[in-house]
Parts: structure tokens; sequence; C-alpha cells
């Protein structure tokens, strides 16, 4: 049964992620778009909040002169892994920058490159380093997403494996994902979005693209995974009717997988990753296509999850975080989420499922591509054509 809440937004009227057609994900590459206690009860759309400004918070540079830090991860030893979009895999230690070698060969087009990177939780023991990333193996010309594991010796990657490749290859430039997360049980979890194929792969359970997959950490499908032994099935789907999710959690009070994914114009979402679940992309949505005119006129249907929370206009998020830390009293227990469009950090105030409240900080600091609460307790972001930064809160 389709479970509803107040669902929050900024109604400011609906406007484009990007600029004149294009997201604000793919403005910087110029590649053109197409196009709580939950209860049971009918889907209300709440009256809209609108973001509050705070100038509590600053920053310090922490790695410098970076173009399109896509993702970015901490080493038992407290450096840091940095995948650049074009494909460089940086490790910062001792206030340097070393260049890893061996990294995938990567399809650097669009929204397409170099991915999330985060190591697995037994680490330390095993030495498992995750990665996503645009590549063109496999059938057809262009790329799609992969996700594909090494270890770190050195200056170099090795033991590397493809886990899983999406299919079939495409040269459109948008809509790649890609987030990674591990749940509580050890449970892979990785991100992949339609590719702007949206009328063919969200809602087709046997196609790859606008899915959340679940692997275990070697790459093999569990064996209750939802569409495990459904004929034609892509048995590593856990959930679908999926855009373009670029910011995943690990939940650490639920335990849930959570994500975010970019909307059309108007519509970017919150969603609790749920097993089987069908998340309604294009089917239902509360944005509307670049040019203005109507994807669909519903929001829900009850064989959909709704989302616990969008965004109108869209804020084109990018990177999630939980905080946990007690260095930021103010941001503990709540979410974080960078926004590429308007070029900010997002505070939003967390009370079980329901989200009361929406912060912008370090408003103007440029297009924030991921955030992560390092194991120091601090909070770090990766911002484009900067580097990566620690937020710090003013005296």
């Amino acid at each position: 049964m389709k479970k509803t809440l107040i669902i929050f937004s900024l109604g400011l009227g609906m406007i484009s992620c990007g600029e004149n057609g294009k997201t604000a994900d793919s403005a910087q590459t110029g590649e053109t778009m197409e196009e709580s206690e939950q209860i049971d009860q009918e889907t209300q759309v709440p009256d809209p909040i609108e973001a509050e400004s705070s100038e509590k918070y600053s920053y310090e540079m922490v790695v410098e002169d970076l173009d399109i830090p896509w993702g970015f991860t901490f080493l038992p030893d407290g450096s840091m892994l940095i995948t650049e979009k074009n494909g460089d895999i940086i490790h910062y230690k001792d206030g340097k920058k070393i260049e890893i070698k061996g990294g995938p060969d990567v399809y650097n087009r669009g929204q397409g490159g170099l991915l999330d990177v985060v190591l697995h939780p037994d680490y330390e023991n095993n030495g498992w380093i995750y990665f996503t990333y645009a590549s063109t193996e496999g059938e057809g010309e262009g790329g799609n997403t992969a996700l594909m594991r090494a270890k770190l010796q050195g200056d170099q990657l090795t033991s590397k494996e493809v886990l899983y490749k999406a299919s079939p290859n495409t040269t459109k430039g948008q809509h790649f994902g890609s987030r990674i997360a591990f749940d509580k049980e050890g449970y892979l979890y990785f991100s992949a979005g339609e590719r702007g194929a949206r009328d063919v792969n969200p809602q087709d359970i046997t196609r790859d693209n606008g899915k959340v997959y679940r692997l275990n950490p070697d790459g093999s499908i569990p064996s209750d995974n939802p569409f495990v032994g459904q004929e034609d099935a892509v048995e590593a789907i856990y959930s679908y009717g999926h855009r373009n999710p670029q910011g995943m959690i690990l939940n650490p009070e639920t335990g849930e997988i959570w994500v975010h994914e970019h909307g059309p114009q108007g519509g970017d979402e919150i969603n609790v990753v749920k097993k089987g679940a069908n998340y309604g992309w294009p089917v239902v949505t509360y944005g509307e296509n670049y040019d203005g005119s109507t994807i669909t006129d519903e929001t829900s249907r009850p064989e959909f999850e709704d989302p616990i929370f969008y965004w109108v206009p869209s804020i084109a998020p990018s990177g999630f975080a939980y905080v946990t830390s007690d260095k930021y009293p103010d941001l503990q227990g709540d979410l974080l989420v960078g926004s590429l469009k308007f070029q900010y950090l997002e505070h939003l105030e967390l009370n079980g499922k329901n989200i009361p409240k929406r912060v912008k900080l370090l408003e103007d600091i440029g297009r924030v591509r991921d955030v992560r609460q390092g194991p120091d307790g601090n909070i770090y972001l990766a911002v484009e054509g900067k580097g990566i930064a620690k937020l710090t809160i003013k005296e």
C-alpha cells in the first residue's frame, strides 16, 4: 500500500535545474537534456516552505586546485582518496597530492566520467576500494555506468575487478548516477541514472538504468534480491523507477539506504530505498519538461513509492551526508546536501522521515559536488573548480 507523508518543498515556481534546457549538472559540459512517521492516507501536497539562510558557517580549503572532484573518501590513516571526473585518482596525504596509477578507463562525456569512491566497511582487513564510473566496455557505442573494486598499493591500483556494467552503451551524455553505499549487513548498493531514456529504462526491470542495485561485496547477486528468478529480469536490481540518483547514504538510525535524485525542471526528490519498490519516474513526478510542457499531471499512484521530500525549484542535488558528529551541534542528526545549481550547501532538519526546515549554508561557494563527514568528525565538501573544503563554525 502506498505510504505517504507531508512533503516540504520550496514554492518559488518551477525553474530548470540548469540554463536554456540544460540541467545544472550538464551546464558545464554543454550537454542538453530531453525533456516522519509515515501514515496510510491519500498523498497531500503541503504548504511550501522557503529555505532560510545562515551565516554561522564558513570554510577553509584543505585540498586546492581540483577541477571536478566528483567523490572522495578517507583512508584509515586520515589521508584522502579523491576522484576527478576526468579519470584522475588523487591520494592526498601529508599535504601532497599523489596521482594514483592504474585507474579505470573512463568515458568522460557530459555527466559521465570517474564518479564515486567508497571503502569497504572492513577495509582495514580486506583493502577493497569501490569505484563507479562511465565505461565504454560492452555492447554499443558510447558508455554506461560501471562498478569496480581494487586495492591500493603505494601509488598503484591493483587487483582490479569489474563487478557490474550497465548495458547497452549509449552516446547520450546524461544521467549516469552514481553513488555507492553499504548497509549494516554489508550489502553494497549503487545507483545508475536512466541515461536520458526515460520512456524505456526506469520502468522496465529487464533493462539496466534508472535503478538502485544491490550486490554482495564481491559482485555476486544476493539470493533474496527482489527479482531473482523472474524471467529476463536484471537480478541485481533492488529498486527502480529512478531518474538520476547522485546522493546515497546509510541512515544510521534506521538502517535504511536513502537516495536523493535529480528531477526534471522541479521535483528533485529524497527517497527511502525499499526492496522491489517502484519510484514512479516518469509516470509520476513533481517536475515538468525543460520547455515548461507537462510530463504528466500525476504526482502519485498507489503502486508507486512517494518521496519523503522534494524540492521545487530544483537545486540539482549532489552529495549527501547524515551528520553524527558533535562538532556541529546545530547539524547533528540532520542531513546535508550539495547544490550544483545554486552553489551552496543545504542543511535539512530531520525529524524521523519529516523535513520541516531548510537552511542554506556557504552561499556562493561554488558547485558542491560531494559532502562527507570525515573520521575526525569534521564535515568536508568537494567544490568544482576549487577542491575539498572543511566546514567551520564562525566564532
